[in-house]
This record gives C-alpha cells, sequence and structure tokens, in this order.
C-alpha cells in the first residue's frame, strides 16, 4: 500500500513532536515510552525505530532487551517505572483493562510535573497514532520512511 501523507499533517506531527520535548521530559524516556507502547501494539517499525532512537542517545543493550519486561528487571529508575505504567494503562485500554487508575496517575505525579505528564501522554497518543497508521498501512520494520 502507499500513501501520501499531506503538508498539513506533516506539520501538525511536527507540532505535537515539539510539544512533547518542550515539556521537559528526558528524550531517553520518551524513546522509552515509545518503544513500550509499540511493543504492546506490535507495531514492528516503530518498535525498531525506537531501539535504534534510544541507542543514539545512549541506551544500553541491557535496558532495550529489558523493557518488555520492565516491572521483572533492576534496570530503570522510579520515575522510568512511573511512565513506563502510565504508557501501559493508556495504551491497553482496548485490552479492557482499567485504564489509568487514580494509583498510576498518583504515582506518576509524584515524579513528573503537569507539563511533563502531558507530555508523556501526548507522546503516548502519537505513537498509538502511529502504531495504528502503521498496521493499517501493512508498513514493514526496516523500510526507510
Amino acid at each position: 500500500m502507499k500513501t501520501v501523507a499531506s503538508l498539513d499533517l506533516l506539520t501538525g506531527i511536527e507540532h505535537l513532536q515539539k510539544a512533547i520535548h518542550a515539556g521537559g521530559v528526558d528524550p531517553l524516556l520518551l524513546e522509552l515510552v515509545h518503544l513500550r507502547a509499540s511493543q504492546i501494539n506490535g507495531c514492528s517499525p516503530c518498535v525498531l525505530s525506537g531501539v535504534q532512537s534510544a541507542k543514539q542517545q545512549g541506551e544500553t543493550e541491557e535496558r532495550l532487551h529489558s523493557v518488555i519486561a520492565w516491572r521483572e528487571t533492576p534496570y530503570f529508575t522510579e520515575a522510568e517505572r512511573a511512565a513506563l505504567d502510565l504508557t501501559e494503562a493508556a495504551t491497553r485500554i482496548q485490552d479492557g483493562s482499567p485504564g489509568v487508575t487514580d494509583e498510576i496517575w498518583e504515582t506518576a505525579a509524584a515524579h513528573f510535573g503537569d507539563k511533563q505528564i502531558f507530555s508523556i501522554i501526548l507522546n503516548v497518543a502519537i505513537t498509538n497514532f502511529f502504531n495504528r497508521i502503521n498496521h493499517t498501512i501493512r508498513e514493514p520494520a526496516g523500510k526507510p520512511w
């Protein structure tokens, strides 16, 4: 399938990306959030790009291989765990999960300010957006965009 994105769409996405990165969240954490949501959604091009981007920012192989099992590993800080928990809760709503519970929200709020939480949520949302587009158009991993 071939699609062509409009200039207006690309401009809108650029503005969303700027808003995400203006929130004061460590860019590496945003990559981990992107990677985890993409893993949940089974989006191979976004998983690959997330791993590549995180590596470029200095992320270790050990942590990258452990994102999928972040609860069972000692490699993530409490703030990273809060962001990953928020990511999973916001992404798994189609699975019938309760979504973002008060406990998940309060834990995230203990580590991040309002602007940072908004950046994480927006990053999750745009990742889910791209994951769904890639599934719809059957975008393969490794294909240059």
